[in-house]
This record gives structure tokens, sequence and C-alpha cells, in this order.
């Protein structure tokens, strides 16, 4: 079998490589646009042999219109079945060459790396799939302030989560270049539009509360 995802490879490596759990890219297949969100496994997922990423495809036009699946370097890890309800592929007796073609055209638009420019609806389907990871309301994505994090039982720093380090260098790049350099730090976020606050302010506050 070749493999056709071997995209996955580089991008799943180029992803640890710059801290990112997650990632995005565009996917159009018979006149739909659908969001692709690459994500690295949680700590106890139950992660079947040999999977590379985790994948969750969104439509573009409707992000509760969810398939979850994995992959390797050879194919998305779930039926037939699944993928042909979900992208409306009928059934006919060359199935076999319709699916092929489905996946190659599927290769077509996995990118080898990170790509930073992120549009508004990537950055909102990204956002809630960290936050349900996070356990956190995903209307919370107006950044207000920063917190130390407390020490942890065994005398260590506690650090952010990687979902608020995402989150914040989707959101806040200019703030998260400001501060995201101490992981101790986790950003404070608020589902009130009227309670963000600027970088500057938020870096000032913090610097005073330093020198208190």
């Amino acid at each position: 079998m070749t493999n056709i995802f071997d995209n996955l490879k580089q991008l799943k490596q180029d992803m640890k490589n710059k801290g990112w759990v997650i990632d995005s890219f565009y996917f159009r297949y018979k006149k739909q646009n659908y969001i692709v969100l690459a994500k690295l496994f949680e700590k106890n997922e139950n992660v079947p042999n040999y999977a590379l990423l985790k994948l969750e495809f969104l439509k573009e036009d409707d992000f509760s219109d969810i398939l979850v699946t994995y992959a390797n370097s050879v194919k998305l890890l779930t039926d037939v079945k699944t993928l042909r309800e979900y992208f409306d592929i009928e059934y006919s007796n060359n199935l076999g060459d319709i699916m092929s073609q489905f996946s190659q055209r599927l290769a077509e638009f996995i990118p080898t790396e990170v790509n930073d420019n992120k549009t508004e609806n990537q950055k909102e389907a990204m956002c809630q799939s960290l936050s349900k990871s996070d356990s956190e309301d995903p209307r919370k994505k107006y950044c207000f302030s920063v917190r130390r994090n407390p020490v942890r039982e065994d005398g260590t720093l506690g650090q952010r989560s990687s979902y608020n380090d995402n989150k914040t260098r989707l959101y806040r790049p200019n703030l998260y270049e400001r501060l995201g350099a101490d992981t101790n730090l986790s950003f404070r976020y608020s589902m009130n539009l009227n309670d963000e606050d600027t970088d500057e302010n938020i870096t000032a506050k913090w610097t005073r509360n330093k020198t208190k």
C-alpha cells in the first residue's frame, strides 16, 4: 500500500517542533468546504494502532456536523460506510476506485508544516476543539489578564496547558510574544467582549503585580 498521506508524518513533526497540539487546513470535496483539525494525541487517549494523528472534519458552514477519526500515512482509520455517509459518496460497483480518488483528493490538501495564517473560521474551529480538551467554555476567547500557576506538590512550578498556550498563540500572538516565554503563566479568558484588554494593559498589570 502506498503512503498516500505521507504528509501527515511531516506535519506531525512540525507541530511538535513548534509546540502546536493542533493545526488546521482546508479540504474541498464535492463543492463542500471542510476545515480539518489535525491533533496530537491527548494523555490517556485510546488511540488505534499505527495512528499518526487525530483528524476532525468540520463542515465550514456547520461546525456541529463533524467526523472524528484517526489517520496514518496509508489511510483514514475508519470504515468505508462512515466516510460515504459523511462525505455524501454514493455507492457504486467501482466504490474502491471512488474511495481511492477521495483519498488522493484529500492528500492534495494535507500540508507538511503548520501555517500561521489562519482564517477566522479556522481559529474558531480550533478554539472550540482546544476548549473542549481543556474543559473550558469555548465562548471564552477574550483575554483580559495572566496569572501565575501554583507550585505543584513536588515543588515544581505549575505549567500552563498546551491548550491555553495554543489558544493564545491563535488569538493573541503579540501578547504571546511578550509573555509566552514564561510557561508558568496562564492566560485568562472571558466570554464577554467588554472584558477584553489590550496587550499593553495586560503586560503593564502583570509587571506591576510582579514588583509588589
